[in-house]
């Protein structure tokens, strides 16, 4: 699903944006804390209150989501980095597994189903997008 370098990519950072939509179509992009679980090959997603929060309550009507880390690794020269997951998630109030850097409480995961990666595999310009189901 994701190549070496995009694991470690991911392991080194702590943000990330989940874009979500709520059931009027409003879209909505909140800045998360992240971890990738190797169990479930997801992005789990934790934070303070997250039961009650907006972002929440849209994966709970269904929405579909994109996930967004990046990065400069330098300005000069420029060299952007970025991973954009696009796919499924579903709200977890109680996670026995989860990956998240909060512990305890509900959890958004995220399914991936289409990834888009710039900067992170060689050569490090080149932009790369698959299907992962």
């Amino acid at each position: 699903m994701f190549s070496e370098n995009e694991l470690a990519y991911l392991a080194e950072q702590r943000l990330g944006r989940l874009a979500t939509a709520r059931p009027d179509g409003t879209l909505q992009n909140s800045p998360t804390g992240f971890g990738w679980n190797a169990a479930t090959r997801t992005i789990d997603i934790g934070g303070h209150r997250m039961a009650a929060s907006q972002k929440y309550k849209n994966v709970q009507a269904g929405s579909k989501v994109a996930f967004v880390v990046d990065d400069l690794k330098s300005v000069r020269p420029w060299t952007p980095r970025c991973l954009e997951i696009r796919g499924w998630a579903e709200a977890i109030a109680e996670p026995a597994d989860s990956a998240s850097p909060v512990r305890g409480g509900a959890i958004i995961r995220v399914h991936p189903e289409r990834i888009i990666s710039m900067g992170i595999d060689p050569p490090e310009s080149a932009l790369g997008t698959r299907n992962v189901t």
